[in-house]
């Protein structure tokens, strides 16, 4: 792993449960086959119901592990404009994995990306992937990113 893509988890490594297995990687979604994978860290750094922030494909990402699985998306609360969500809270709400942006509080599901206070927003997704070394890989992201759609870039006149 190249040092300026890896980047280590802080907190205790998740262990699990006796007779629990590690969650697993949340369900795919389409991604172009040529998209390039970039390490992230090894799956055993990551803390359970937590976050971490990294940067892959020249963006602030936020991965989280939880019960439910791996979950990463876009590092940025588009509300505010700083990149705090790996420092939200992670919980769960009417049964979708949710993080709470510590700035705002909006809550934006991990598994979507999207706002459950406002339906208009919605964060990028990310798809992961673990290679056979326990690495966890990041590929590109869903869709493009639209800087115009960011609530804290917004004026009024």
């Amino acid at each position: 792993m190249k040092p300026s893509t890896h980047r280590r988890a802080k907190g205790a490594a998740w262990h699990g449960t006796p007779g629990h297995a590690l969650p697993s990687v949340a369900p795919a979604f389409d991604v172009a086959p040529e998209a390039a994978w970039q390490p992230i860290c090894r799956l055993d750094e990551l803390a359970l119901d937590t976050g971490i922030a990294a940067r892959a494909h020249g963006s602030q990402i936020a991965v989280f592990l939880t019960e439910a699985g791996l979950f990463a998306l876009d590092h940025v609360d588009p509300f505010c404009g700083a990149a705090v969500l790996a420092r939200g809270i992670v919980g769960d709400i009417q049964g979708h994995p949710v993080v709470a942006s510590p700035m705002y509080k909006q809550h934006f599901r991990l598994d979507t990306g999207q706002c459950l206070e406002d339906p208009t927003v919605r964060v990028r997704r990310w798809p992961l992937r673990v290679d056979a070394d326990g690495v966890l890989l990041v590929g590109r992201p869903e869709t493009p990113h639209a800087p115009e759609t960011h609530h804290a870039t917004d004026t009024a006149a």
